[in-house]
């Protein structure tokens, strides 16, 4: 006796409320992701097999028709490579899913789950100096309650590196005031970490959340209606300081700044500081410490420095000068 296959619907649903909830306990952030992408292929299914997402089978999306939803999205909706593997990526996730519940369509997702992702240039990433930050930190009004907020939370993030998921979930009870200061976050990959604060920034939390007198699960940095921001919120109230800041510091006006630039900073800034490697991907979360890569790549200052101990090709070579006998001396001890 053969079990019965499950239909597409049911599989679909059983990926996400047992193999990402349950098995896997994903993030909030990637259940959202993952969801995103399912509506945008159901719609195209809907447009191009004209059959509702309840009738759909799962003999119909193969590797050609996830190759076209894929060109669409790019074409109508103009999303980007990196956006377009994001997409793949889930659809993946959810073929070798399916491999364990449907064994008889091994050839078909076999070939979805070959499909490559498409390659992309890498841009140098943008920072900001610290003449930048100060003109960011100062462009708030801080006479104001969403001033000393918007200060508040641009300054902690600048100095943690937080993500910006990780910001606005901030909650009172995951931050630590006093000796040892710090707060601790549920990041990418349900990986908690805590991240020092240094005093200053210890000192402005602290101002800031006798004057919100949250509750011990309220957010640190809430709307004006007491929630949690938006991301899109986060981004319009980050480029109306940048405008302000613009005007103070002009070499803001050359960069496309958005928040995560923030977290790029604070790792360049570490990176400055002589912090190794392992120890600012511990800092920022990364899942590997070839991500901190890239802030080697950008980091043009430590390029300088090593160019200052080469010797030019063009350079005339030095004339031959032996040690002084004292230094020769201590050198042989």
């Amino acid at each position: 006796m053969t079990l019965a296959l499950p239909t597409f619907p049911a599989l679909l649903q059983r990926f996400f409320t047992q193999r990402l909830m349950q098995q896997k306990r994903v993030s909030a952030h990637t259940i959202r992701s993952y969801r995103d992408t399912f509506r945008l292929l159901l719609r195209f299914a809907q447009k191009r097999l004209r059959t509702s997402p309840d009738r759909l089978a799962f003999e119909m999306i193969d590797a050609p028709f996830i190759s076209a939803f894929l060109n669409e999205l790019e074409k109508t909706r103009s999303v980007g490579a990196r956006t377009r593997n994001l997409r793949l990526t889930a659809i993946r996730s959810f073929f070798r899913f399916a491999a364990y519940e449907m064994p008889t369509h091994s050839a078909q997702i076999q070939r979805v789950l070959a499909m490559p992702a498409k390659r992309f240039d890498r841009k140098l990433i943008d920072f900001m100096t610290r003449p930048e930050v100060d003109a960011l930190l100062n462009a708030p009004d801080r006479s104001t309650w969403k001033g000393r907020r918007d200060h508040a939370l641009l300054l902690t993030t600048l100095q943690t590196g937080l993500r910006l998921s990780e910001v606005t979930g901030l909650r009172r009870q995951d931050v630590t005031l006093g000796t040892g200061a710090h707060v601790e976050v549920l990041g990418k990959g349900r990986k908690q970490r805590a991240i020092p604060l240094c005093k200053p920034v210890a000192k402005v939390l602290e101002a800031w959340l006798d004057e919100t007198s949250a509750a011990e699960d309220g957010i640190v940095f809430p709307s004006m209606r007491g929630g949690r921001l938006s991301a899109d919120a986060v981004e319009r109230l980050l480029t109306k300081h940048l405008a302000t800041a613009s005007g103070v510091c002009a070499s803001l006006r050359k960069k496309h700044i958005t928040f995560h630039c923030l977290r790029h900073t604070t790792a360049m800034d570490l990176l400055h500081a002589g912090v190794e490697q392992t120890v600012i991907a511990l800092w920022l979360g990364h899942e590997s410490i070839e991500t901190t890569q890239i802030y080697l790549d950008a980091d043009l200052a430590l390029k300088e420095k090593i160019l200052a101990k080469t010797i030019p090709f063009d350079s005339k070579p030095g004339k031959f000068r032996p040690d002084d006998r004292l230094l020769t001396f201590l050198n042989q001890l």
